[in-house]
């Protein structure tokens, strides 16, 4: 049976500047353990402590760049584009750009703050 999610929930978002989470699907908006569905609004010169999550990140950047960061590579995704993080890679996510982002985040499972593995600091 369909089920409608009439509205997100705002999440507290971790970072040096606020950062807006609304959460569609997952763990605090429907008690979804399998998947979380996010949308993203970053300000200019956001940056989000360095991570190891034990979950797949899916982001679809739909205004601004987002920059992720690995310790192989720096990706500046911008509007039109994705990006996968593999669960178990060390990432971090920033938008240094004066206008921010807006994204789409899906994280398989859901996003946990168990599971993230944040970096201390």
């Amino acid at each position: 049976m369909p089920r409608l999610i009439t509205g997100p929930s705002r999440v507290e978002a971790a970072g040096t500047r606020p950062k807006l989470i609304d959460e569609y699907i997952g763990r605090v908006n429907s008690g979804t353990g399998a998947v979380s569905i996010a949308h993203m609004r970053s300000p200019g010169g956001w940056e989000e402590p360095g991570q190891t999550p034990e979950f797949d990140e899916y982001t679809v950047v739909l205004r601004g760049m987002l920059r992720v960061t690995t310790a192989a590579e720096a990706l500046d995704v911008n509007a039109g584009q994705a990006v996968i993080v593999s669960a178990g890679e060390r990432v971090e996510y920033s938008t240094p750009l004066e206008d921010g982002a807006e994204y789409i985040a899906v994280c398989l499972p859901a996003f946990a703050m168990e599971t993230v593995h944040r970096d201390n600091g």
